[in-house]
């Protein structure tokens, strides 16, 4: 009956996230960063879904779907950041199991509906492409809607069916993470639980939920790629190409250091180097998201020269009338 009752209860209550440990003497500098990275990440997404939301011009499905991808990117950020910089600034590394648990959460349910968006804004772009003379009739206002709706489930899904899993590990010893956030390996490093189930559950799922959107992402952009080496004109063959092999190393960084991190560096003498590798998923991909998929498109520069310049005129008009007033 002890035994039972052990099992049913978390003996740690609270974690010690010791984030860059070795650098302690660069807490101030990597505070600085983290802060301007973070407002950076912040303003430039916020800018874009208003952009997108307010500009009549942008409501066409690859603006709603790259509206849909800056609203991810900052409450992905959000996850991650705030917490760091808190634990940056105050020293304060500890943090309570249900904290962790809660971050947990929702990191790996906006970083699985990141690749479905990324899957179905490639796919829009292999349909505007590869098959333009179909692509009103293929992307419209409902089938776009329901890709959006699917990423966002499907990514609620694929955490939840392993949060469920994780929620019922016990940790009795050990309570240091060695990581700058709370992430499915290091916890179940610290389990005192038998954790196979877990990792099989954890590979099945990235195999549903992982593996077909970054294929179908693959995919989507070598048929543009080919598409575009058709193009007779250099130009225009140029000017696609950059844009899309753009698209396609921001993918390939977001998949490659995510792949690396979760199947590469799982060993402790490894462990700063996915540190590293983690950073790049969780901090430079919210960061160049919107400078790489929106604020070097034309409409978007339009869009956002049109709000300053009614911002500038609204200005002027309220310092004429208040000097008439006066």
């Amino acid at each position: 009956m002890a035994d039972t009752d052990w099992k049913n209860q978390t003996a740690v209550l609270e974690f010690i996230l010791l984030r860059f440990g070795k650098l302690q003497n660069l807490q101030i500098l990597l505070f600085l960063v983290f802060l301007v990275i973070y407002i950076t990440t912040m303003a430039t997404n916020t800018l874009i879904v208003v952009l997108i939301v307010t500009d009549r011009h942008l409501h066409t499905p690859m603006y709603f779907l790259l509206g849909n991808l800056s609203c991810l990117e900052t409450c992905y950020t959000s996850a991650i950041l705030p917490r760091v910089l808190a634990s940056l600034l105050t020293g304060d590394k500890v943090i309570s199991v249900s904290a962790c648990f809660t971050q947990l959460y929702f990191f790996g349910f906006l970083a699985a509906t990141e690749c479905h968006l990324l899957a179905a804004m490639s796919y829009d772009r292999y349909l505007a492409i590869c098959k333009p003379l179909h692509y009103s009739t293929l992307m419209n206002t409902r089938f776009c809607l329901q890709l959006a709706a699917g990423s966002w489930l499907n990514g609620c899904l694929a955490i939840t069916i392993l949060f469920l899993f994780l929620s019922q590990l016990i940790f009795c010893g050990p309570n240091e993470i060695d990581h700058f956030y709370c992430d499915s390996i290091p916890l179940m490093e610290l389990s005192c639980s038998d954790t196979h189930l877990v990792i099989l559950m954890d590979f099945i799922l990235i195999c549903v939920f992982t593996l077909p959107p970054f294929l179908l992402t693959l995919t989507s952009y070598m048929s543009i790629i080919a598409t575009i080496l058709r193009i007779p004109s250099n130009t225009g063959k140029q000017k696609a190409f950059f844009t899309c092999s753009s698209h396609l190393i921001v993918v390939t960084v977001f998949y490659g250091t995510l792949m690396i991190v979760y199947l590469l560096l799982r060993g402790d003498a490894l462990r700063d180097l996915n540190k590293v590798f983690s950073l790049c998923y969780t901090v430079l991909t919210p960061l160049v998201n919107p400078l790489i998929y929106s604020l070097r498109n034309r409409e978007v520069k339009a869009a956002l020269r049109k709000a300053i310049s009614k911002c500038g005129f609204h200005r002027i008009m309220q310092r004429l009338q208040d000097k008439n007033l006066n």
